[in-house]
């Protein structure tokens, strides 16, 4: 989806107009891109009193020469290329072609083309005169002839990547994500445990099943609902609700006795909860607007990845256990019980009492 910045129009109107004897009139750069099928085509916009700086060339006026630019663009291309950091693929080099004077713009535009057989993804950051604290590059994404993406880059920005709306797009956001999905998941200390209570007193492989089922469905709802910001509790409240989850399971797996198996209701509206807490996370990482869909599929199927890996090795190493002997097997779902609840517990008092806390 196309964000456009009504800001760009003014501020190109100012680097269009004539500039003062000895003030730089609009400390900008801008930044094309045009994706197609043969590659990524660029084109840079940059105010001379910016690259007569940094080449020690006086006056500035002079870059707006043909000649000069002749003379002068080995020097600017080799700024450039140590500080316009962008590439469209694993090896794909930058070439750089023309380079001319805009004297209405009193700027020189630099022409360059990154070859890739229309690249996944697109990764852009651009500093291009540190030695003023306050220049800005402005950069337009275009893909399919549409105009898809606007930035504002500045000295304290961090590198941007684009995904593509393309086959090679949607593997680029799969290789991202996936693997941030599984991370989290193993990272993450509460949800670990909350899966693990949710084993500890064993079942069927069916019952199993409909736990992890039930949890799947739960926080994926959750999840899609806070990332596409349709609902967004605010993490003082999740967070200690997500430890409440984890004593429950606990307290329930003491309790419960050969009562009514609840593991699954538990799950699904737990579910919910940890959902959010995915969110966040995700929220953080940073989710692509052109590729929203994707991201938030591939995020959610690394987390399930993640999951069952969990589900498969404490399941069946708890099997094992009481496969060897049904009354160690007891006493470890009991004593992991009183863990998991401790734990919870823990967790609950600091974030509800400690937020922020290390």
């Amino acid at each position: 989806m196309t964000r456009r910045c009504p800001l760009l129009l003014g501020l190109a109107v100012l680097l269009c107009a004539p500039p003062g004897a000895s003030a730089h009139p609009a400390p900008f750069s801008f930044l094309d891109l045009v994706i197609r099928g043969d590659g990524v085509h660029g084109t840079l916009v940059l105010h001379v009193v910016d690259v007569a700086h940094d080449l020690g060339i006086e006056p500035a006026d002079r870059l707006l020469d043909p000649g000069e630019i002749a003379r002068a663009r080995a020097r600017v291309v080799a700024l450039v290329a140590s500080r316009l950091m962008i590439g469209a693929g694993a090896t794909a080099p930058i070439e750089w072609l023309d380079m001319e004077p805009a004297a209405d713009r009193h700027a020189v535009l630099l022409r360059f083309r990154i070859p890739d057989a229309r690249p996944g993804a697109l990764r852009v950051l651009p500093r291009m005169f540190p030695y003023d604290p306050v220049h800005q590059t402005f950069v337009n994404i275009y893909e399919e002839g549409e105009l898809r993406q606007q930035l504002i880059f500045n000295a304290g920005s961090s590198e941007y990547v684009y995904y593509t709306g393309s086959t090679q797009g949607a593997l680029a956001v799969m290789r991202t994500f996936i693997p941030a999905g599984i991370h989290h998941i193993m990272i993450g200390p509460d949800h670990v445990l909350f899966l693990i209570g949710l084993l500890l007193l064993g079942g069927t492989w069916w019952a199993l099943v409909r736990i992890v089922t039930a949890f799947t469905l739960g926080h994926s709802l959750t999840l899609s609902l806070a990332a596409l910001n349709i609902v967004m509790p605010p993490p003082r409240l999740i967070e200690p609700a997500i430890a409440l989850s984890i004593v429950f399971v606990g307290a329930d797996n003491l309790v419960r006795g050969s009562g009514r198996d609840v593991r699954a209701w538990a799950a699904l509206v737990f579910g919910l909860v940890h959902g959010f807490g995915f969110a966040n996370v995700l929220r953080e990482f940073g989710l692509p607007a052109q590729a929203l869909g994707w991201s938030l599929f591939s995020f959610n199927a690394g987390v399930e990845v993640g999951q069952l890996l969990i589900v498969l090795l404490v399941a069946t190493a708890l099997e094992l256990i009481r496969r060897r002997s049904h009354a160690i097997g007891y006493r470890v779902a009991r004593g992991g019980s009183i863990v998991v609840i401790a734990a919870g517990a823990y967790w609950f008092v600091e974030r509800v009492f400690f937020p922020g806390g290390a």
